[in-house]
């Protein structure tokens, strides 16, 4: 097996990493799970929590007893982070005192599993509290769905992006955040009637969510006819070049709008703003950034894209 190895890709099936200084421990949990679900692994606390940054398992199996970082210090760092504290943690440990697994339980872990490794406990656990995050995952993405757009809503937003930033300024990459208003959409409304707008919103939300190419990146409706976008890991040049892809594929849907003063069809303005990798700031200038240039578009004419990066003295 290769470290970090994916074993087997399909989407369909629940992903679980596991954590364990020895091979041949993870070798034992794969053989149990590797046929119900795909595993990924990682021998030290450090590729555990990148791994969890960027794959985003539904599990998390970990050991308790591993050099430089322990399986508490990476519990403790997994649900201090927004991005990965949903996982649920299970501990795999030989120890036996309740203290031991006292401590766990108040950092966030969910079970705790003895070793030696019984199949068919293992098995049922995971199945369980799989069953149970299933379960607190659709009632977290109602809370944060936007009920006329079925895109992501502001609240998701406004926590996605102060955890993104952290992760962002702590792993030195870049951040984006790209603003849309669709233009005249007022004009729009007074004319043809709110139940057409609402179809017409209805119509742009899906327009931009199929234009994000990665699982990371995530749009949102941010108030009225306004749209956001929040895409990790993208520099300056890759968000504009995504801007003028969604101004394109909003203005080919050739919604009809008679009472714009910039076509005859429907289309938005943007406004990029980027974090580049080593620059730092927070989560509030890069909004307003974006924002700015947002106003510049539609102050020179809409239908356009502005953008600027944040600067070492933001």
């Amino acid at each position: 097996m290769n470290q970090n190895e994916d074993f087997f890709p399909s989407p369909s099936r629940p992903r679980l990493l596991v954590v364990d200084d020895q091979a041949t421990n993870i070798q034992v949990l794969y053989q149990i799970l590797s046929n119900d679900y795909q595993v990924l692994m990682a021998t030290n606390g450090a590729q555990a929590l990148a791994l969890c940054a960027s794959k985003q398992p539904d599990m998390v199996l970990l050991d308790l007893v591993m050099p430089d970082m322990d399986g508490y210090q990476v519990c403790q760092r997994l649900k201090a982070d927004a991005i990965t504290r949903d996982i649920p943690v299970i501990f795999i440990t030989a120890q036996t005192d309740e203290s031991a697994e006292e401590k766990g339980f108040d950092l966030g872990a969910v079970d705790f599993i003895s070793k030696p490794i019984n199949p068919r406990i293992v098995r049922a656990r995971v199945k369980t509290h799989l069953t149970l995050k299933a379960q607190s995952d659709l009632l977290r993405s109602w809370a944060y769905l936007d009920g006329l757009t079925g895109v992501h809503n502001r609240r998701f937003f406004d926590e996605r992006i102060h955890a993104e930033m952290g992760r962002a300024i702590r792993n030195q990459t870049a951040l984006s955040v790209v603003m849309m208003d669709v233009d005249f959409f007022k004009r729009f409304n007074d004319h043809y009637g709110h139940q057409a707008g609402d179809d017409c919103l209805r119509k742009v939300a899906k327009t931009l969510k199929a234009s994000l190419m990665r699982a990371s990146d995530h749009i949102a409706r941010y108030g009225g006819e306004e749209f956001v976008c929040l895409l990790p890991d993208t520099g300056f040049a890759g968000a504009m070049q995504l801007a003028e892809t969604i101004r394109k594929d909003i203005a080919s849907l050739q919604i009809e709008h008679s009472q714009s003063s910039v076509a005859p069809f429907v289309t938005v303005s943007l406004g990029v703003g980027c974090k580049p990798e080593k620059v730092h700031g927070n989560a509030n200038q890069l909004i307003n950034l974006a924002d700015t240039q947002l106003y510049k578009a539609k102050e020179h004419g809409r239908h356009r894209i502005f953008g600027a990066e944040l600067s070492h003295d933001a």
